[in-house]
């Protein structure tokens, strides 16, 4: 028996000049899209009559997105993903997933220029669009936020047993590379709401006395919720990215937290929800 089912088309690419005259905006996104619904037979018995192709959806993300703006990302999701449920009535539920590619204005002679622009980094801007038997709901989020501070962090007090060659420290660089989620409890400005976020993420990592990562991690959650009663939950994955105080006593040399090197694998991997 066939217990559930869905598909899609993953990664269309997109970007989006919009001529304002000679200033232009520059807009560059990934969309997925998963269809769940009437589409068993196709399964089992290989009936494609309800099956919308996903080269169709490859083509609907073009089409729409001439005549609807891309900003916020989270009206153009849910854009796409009412049109599937509302033109094709197999489809029970959509879900569209669009994460942003950042470009930033270049800067000439001292000004931002009109249409130039230089890639940003690996952060993206993410959200999520989900139609279901009429009902609609929005997430927001962040991946690729690389952060490190050189003070206010340790770990200490933690259990030991047989393997435990960790040592305790109240002095430690902390960086992690950031994803997170919030859910809206309503429509709101998702622009603004995105920003103050954002800016609470970063600026509570940079200030709160961090015991652990999960501590900083709660602290962080909880500061979105403070700074956007719009948001219901946060969730955040804090990876614990280690920076490893090198030993230089062969060399006769001390090193007072200077000197390190920075490992990408293994890492801690920390997590958690935080709702109101």
């Amino acid at each position: 028996m066939l217990a559930a089912n869905r598909y899609g088309k993953s990664r269309v690419r997109l970007v989006k000049v919009s001529r304002l005259g000679d200033r232009h905006q520059l807009t560059e996104v990934t969309v997925n899209i998963s269809l769940a619904g009437d589409f068993e037979r196709a399964f089992t018995a290989g009936d494609n009559s309800a099956v919308l192709p996903t080269d169709t959806m490859k083509n609907t993300v073009y089409a729409l997105a001439k005549d609807h703006s891309i900003a916020p990302l989270e009206l153009f999701a849910m854009t796409l993903a009412r049109h599937f449920v509302s033109t094709h009535a197999q489809a029970s539920s959509a879900t569209v997933t669009l994460l942003e590619t950042p470009w930033h204005r270049a800067t000439v002679e001292g000004k931002s220029h009109d249409h130039s622009f230089l890639r940003g980094s690996e952060e993206r801007a993410t959200c999520v669009a989900r139609v279901e038997n009429g009902e609609e709901s929005w997430t927001s989020g962040i991946e690729g936020l690389v952060m490190l501070k050189t003070a206010n962090s340790g770990f200490e007090g933690f259990p030991r047993d047989a393997y435990t060659t960790l040592a305790e420290t109240g002095d430690r660089l902390f960086g992690t590379n950031l994803s997170g989620n919030w859910w809206y409890s309503e429509q709101t400005d998702f622009l603004d709401c995105r920003s103050r976020a954002r800016t609470a993420l970063i600026e509570c990592f940079s200030r709160h006395q961090s015991r652990s990562v999960q501590h900083t991690l709660h602290a962080m959650a909880e500061e979105v919720l403070t700074r956007c009663p719009e948001v219901s939950k946060v969730h955040l994955a804090l990876p614990n990215l280690h920076c490893l105080l090198v030993d230089l006593s062969p060399f006769d040399l001390s090193n007072e937290n200077e000197v390190f090197v920075p490992v990408d694998e293994p890492h801690g991997s920390i997590e958690a929800t935080v709702s109101r």
